[in-house]
């Protein structure tokens, strides 16, 4: 099998983490797995990739990839990437988020390869202008298959409308030793979330709860892991809040493992999702966690008040009172610890992919 994976980038983030999962997978059974990404090349991919995979980089600015109103541009960009679907004579072609998506399916019109698309957040909030909605609607219909990581993401391509769809959820990696139970009793205690520091993520609906308890438990503190455009105002809202000694960002780090195997609690404080992976991740290295109910993925990963705890979306109080329930409460905390790992069983790699290899046959089978 020849498969190519499409990208925008190969720098950390969801989408880029989840397809070096699936490249991997597939290059280990001895595929032939190009991966195809828009950046110039110039950094090494955050994510490791099996030496078996090809990876190319096509030098397209992502800014202008993403300005499709710029026609003249665009059209310049899908021929090269054209160009390259082509020289990597793919049985299926795979691309990750909407508007690589869009550009991927214009880029194989008339090619006669199969194309799977992938979403990778909520539609609803895919961050798409007009244009772009319009694109994503009319390209999306052609694609042999358009996959959605929660089933409340299908009602945006309904099948009778056109579309071939699918739900797949993230593939959550096994922690690289076994799961160990939350700590009962220690002198301090790790409070730890995972993103980029953006508005979606939440980060400072996360500080302001912290801060409405932290005064009640002296021996935790908060530490989130990740890089982007807010660091200023989350770094101004800790000092604001005088927590500058509890509320540690110390950047992106790779060995997220040994991180998670500190924390007593991780949070995802987001606003919006599409599937995430590190709350998948935590739970399958048996740490203890609270997450919003927001659209979507949390209440399909989540078995609440058995595995973990949803709370309500944006809204700080509720946050504030299910971080201190959980900080509150070993004996709950403990409860959580044991069952998390059972995540794996619905969303480890292997279930996963097994879903994939549906995915595909069902798409080979009708070319």
């Amino acid at each position: 099998m020849k498969i190519t994976l499409i990208s925008s980038s190969l720098e950390v983030g969801g989408a880029e983490r989840v397809m070096s999962i699936i490249a991997n997978y597939w290059a280990a059974r001895d595929w032939q797995v190009t991966i195809l990404s828009f950046d110039d090349g110039a950094s090494s991919p955050f994510y490791d990739l099996d030496k078996r995979v090809e990876y190319r980089s096509l030098g397209i600015d992502n800014r202008d990839a993403y300005q499709l109103a710029n026609l003249g541009r665009t059209l310049n960009h899908i021929r090269r990437l054209k160009k390259a679907i082509v020289a990597s004579r793919p049985d299926v072609v795979v691309s990750f988020v909407n508007i690589t998506n869009i550009m991927t399916l214009l880029a194989c019109w008339r090619l006669k390869v199969p194309t799977i698309v992938t979403e990778h957040v909520y539609p609803a909030f895919g961050g798409l202008n007009r244009i772009g909605k319009f694109l994503q609607q009319w390209t999306y219909r052609r694609a042999s298959l358009v996959t959605v990581q929660t089933h409340s993401g299908l009602s945006f391509f309904p099948a009778d409308r056109g579309f071939e769809t699918a739900v797949i959820p993230n593939p959550v990696a096994l922690p690289e030793s076994d799961p160990i139970e939350s700590q009962l009793y220690t002198d301090d205690r790790h409070l730890l979330a995972i993103g980029k520091l953006i508005p979606q993520k939440g980060f400072d609906l996360l500080i302001r709860a912290f801060s409405q308890i932290s005064d009640n438990h002296p021996e935790w503190t908060l530490t989130i892991l990740g890089e982007g455009e807010m660091r200023d105002e989350l770094e101004d809202l800790c000092e604001q809040l005088r927590l500058e000694e509890r509320v540690f960002m110390p950047g992106t780090v790779r060995n997220i493992d040994a991180h998670l195997r500190k924390a007593d609690i991780f949070a995802l404080s987001s606003r919006f999702e599409g599937f995430p992976v590190t709350l998948g991740e935590a739970m399958a290295c048996g740490v203890p966690v609270i997450a919003t109910d927001c659209l979507s993925g949390p209440r399909e990963i989540i078995h609440n008040g058995v595995d973990g705890l949803l709370i309500v979306p944006d809204n700080i109080d509720a946050l504030a009172v299910g971080l201190d329930i959980l900080m509150s409460d070993p004996v709950k905390r403990q409860l959580f610890s044991h069952h998390a790992p059972q995540a794996i069983a619905r969303f480890g790699v292997e279930p996963v992919m097994a879903i994939w290899d549906s995915a595909l046959r069902q798409v080979m089978d009708r070319y």
